[in-house]
């Protein structure tokens, strides 16, 4: 019989041990004061906030083609296990971290709503989360701590001033406490908190109190004859979490039939309940302070898609990044504290262009681009991160089924080249790091300045995520143990006829010829691999390499070749050395000075007491590999796996290999097949290319 639960233990255990447990403070106001004093960044405005968490998850600096970038760890999103990570937009981040210093500074873009744009899935949506998952955790955190307060009326002795039997009044917007100070007695007090003080942070506060707020306050100061500290009596300051799920620092607007929606959604609405209690629709006791602007103060505010607002939330809109305010019904501007960030998509962001009387708008917004991702490792962690050996179950995806996905992505974003030599494939591979003959770093740059939308149309990751996982369902329901890159292409190429955002016949002409390019691309790398893993023998590319190391030597010097089955000397052996040359493409003419060059290489390794090795010199183990593979393919007669007939000699040889691609490689037994089977096939039309 299965044991009870001891619930009560278990709450008292994680009571004792909880941080959250711990994490709760009360007290009166002037406990909170000193609070301050002993930490005055408790007080920061939202942009301080914002910009202080991002920062305080630490930095790294690198190059990019001769650019130093900042990368923000931030944006790793470790504390949840990088579900949520921003790959490939680092100079993007750094753009918005800069507009959120120089608000937090005070340099006039915390008066400005932050406008992300950029095509469909480029991850706008995503930084908001993370910004907004990022206060409510920093809010837990000691450096994050944030404080307000409540109206307390614990003996019942206001006369209903808080409410018909009401003990507790919370400060409907999570007000700071400080704002309670008389706006004439704060620069006494700030001076006397910030007297000392280490650290550039001083504290510094603009706005009033909230309606409700303002009217208790005014109430109890003419109760108590302006005696202050009689009012602060009734004031318990705490200590508040943000919270998007609770709707307490966060909110977040989006925007719906024109019918259906008006601007109380932004600033709040009468409680008609309460209009009978407090006797009028004017008393901001009987107005729920409820709106999104209202519930974000101290955080901040997402707009989905602000360009589709109606313009009568334009305006709301504007007065709360100019000014700091909102316009509740019947009630005077209240101030608020919080980060307006809205994202939008291109179309949208072409008509505010287009619209004479958005100019308003326009002129009250910071833009900051979010294109697609232009470098191809990048996108492919895009995929890995939700299609890797932990999260997907009971089948396996071959080596380079994400890359191959993700290379005709980058591929779809990428701007024709305008120099003649050069292939979008090769611009890829330039972007993502690769050396190409004539192109260095300064080309590259230039390369990327010359583009005008480049990442700004394309395939979205999005499209691709579907599709690979598409290729995963189908491969369960067929009971195939593997998905590979064959399958998932075909899937990328048959969801191009009724891709919703792609009407124009020749743009899917164009991603379908792409396709072709991947999957050659593909096939050269598979066919890489199956000759590696076939010339893969270490003993048989010694041999091979010492023998032609003894050619090269004689004939540089003009010498012999004692033949180690005769024993007699012989000339060098041309037509071995060629053989190995030719695979690397030397040319006849320089066959001379590629032997000099090897051998200059061997001696200069002697004079430092260390032995040539083939692996050393990238050309020649090429080469070596190469003509091993020439001469082993036609012993392992790899094209009897297209008939299926291979005699037990050639199966243990064809074994062999199998085993090199699933150690060397990262295939599984059924991958590692399926690509033998296809590079047989490709060996039985006779069309390898020894590149």
């Amino acid at each position: 019989m299965a044991s009870k639960i001891d619930l009560h233990s278990l709450v008292t255990n994680w009571q004792n041990t909880s941080v959250q447990a711990k994490e709760h403070w009360s007290g009166t106001f002037e406990e909170y004061l000193d609070l301050v004093k002993q930490n005055p960044k408790i007080t920061r405005n939202a942009y301080q906030r914002m910009y202080d968490m991002i920062i305080e998850e630490g930095t790294e600096q690198y190059i990019d083609f001769k650019k130093e970038v900042t990368r923000f760890k931030f944006f790793d999103d470790v504390h949840n296990n990088g579900k949520d990570a921003v790959f490939g937009l680092d100079v993007q981040l750094n753009k918005l971290v800069n507009v959120l210093k120089a608000a937090a500074l005070g340099y006039g873009t915390e008066k400005r709503v932050i406008l992300l744009h950029g095509p469909v899935g480029s991850a706008k949506s995503t930084i908001c989360r993370m910004l907004k998952k990022g206060l409510e955790r920093y809010s837990h955190s000691k450096s994050g701590a944030l404080y307000t307060f409540e109206w307390i009326d614990e003996k019942q002795e206001l006369g209903g001033l808080l409410g018909k039997e009401t003990k507790v009044f919370p400060s409907p917007m999570n007000e700071e406490p400080l704002l309670l100070i008389p706006e004439e007695l704060r620069p006494q007090i700030f001076d006397a908190i910030n007297k000392g003080q280490e650290g550039s942070y001083r504290v510094q506060l603009d706005g009033e109190l909230s309606p409700p707020s303002r009217f208790i306050f005014k109430a109890l100061m003419e109760r108590y004859d302006g005696d202050l500290m009689k009012v602060l009596s009734h004031v318990r300051v705490k200590r508040f979490f943000i919270s998007e799920a609770d709707r307490v620092g966060i909110g977040t607007f989006q925007p719906k039939d024109e019918k259906n929606q008006d601007s109380t959604e932004l600033t709040g609405d009468i409680n008609y309940r309460k209009i009978a209690e407090y006797g009028s629709d004017s008393d901001p006791r009987a107005f729920n302070f409820d709106g999104e602007f209202n519930v974000a103060n101290r955080g901040l505010i997402e707009f989905v898609e602000v360009l589709k607002l109606d313009v009568a939330f334009l305006y709301d809109l504007l007065g709360a990044s100019q000014e700091h305010r909102v316009k509740p019904k019947k009630f005077a501007q209240t101030h608020i504290d919080e980060v307006i960030i809205g994202h939008t998509n291109e179309p949208e962001y072409r008509r505010l262009q287009d619209n004479e009387f958005m100019e308003a708008l326009r002129d009250r917004t910071v833009k900051i681009d979010v294109p697609y991702i232009t470098r191809w490792r990048d996108e492919i962690n895009i995929y890995k991160r939700d299609f890797n050996s932990n999260k997907v179950r009971g089948i396996s995806i071959a080596p380079h089924t994400v890359e191959m996905a993700a290379m005709w992505a980058i591929l779809t974003r990428l701007e024709k080249p305008k120099k003649a030599n050069l292939t979008r494939l090769q611009k890829l591979k330039l972007y993502n790091g690769k050396t190409l003959p004539n192109y260095t770093e300064d080309n590259v740059r230039e390369l990327r300045k010359e583009t005008q939308r480049e990442g700004l149309e394309g395939i979205s990751a999005r499209y691709i995520q579907d599709k690979l996982s598409n290729a995963l369902v189908t491969a369960q329901q067929s009971n195939k143990g593997s998905v590979n890159p064959f399958m998932v292409l075909k899937e990328l190429e048959s969801g191009l006829k009724n891709h919703s955002l792609i009407s124009n016949d020749e743009l899917k002409a164009e991603y379908k010829e792409l396709l072709g390019v991947v999957m050659q691309e593909y096939e050269e790398i598979i066919k890489g691999e199956v000759q590696r893993a076939i010339s893969a023998d270490e003993s048989a590319m010694q041999r091979l390499t010492g023998n032609y190391i003894d050619n090269v030597k004689a004939y540089t010097q003009r010498e012999r070749v004692r033949n180690q089955f005769t024993g007699n000397d012989e000339e060098p052996d041309e037509r071995l050395m060629r053989s190995i040359e030719e695979k690397i493409e030397i040319p006849e003419s320089r066959k001379d000075d590629f032997r000099r060059e090897i051998m200059n290489y061997i001696g200069a390794l002697a004079l430092e007491g260390r032995k040539f090795n083939y692996k050393m010199n990238e050309r020649l183990h090429k080469a070596i590999e190469l003509k091993l593979f020439e001469d082993q393919k036609d012993s392992i007669k790899l094209t009897t796996l297209v008939s299926n007939v291979a005699d037990k000699d050639t199966q243990e040889k064809i074994d062999i290999v199998k085993t090199r691609l699933i150690k060397d490689f990262g295939y599984d037994e059924i991958s590692a097949t399926d690509v033998l089977h296809y590079v047989a096939s490709i060996f039985a039309r006779g069309d390898v290319k020894n590149k």
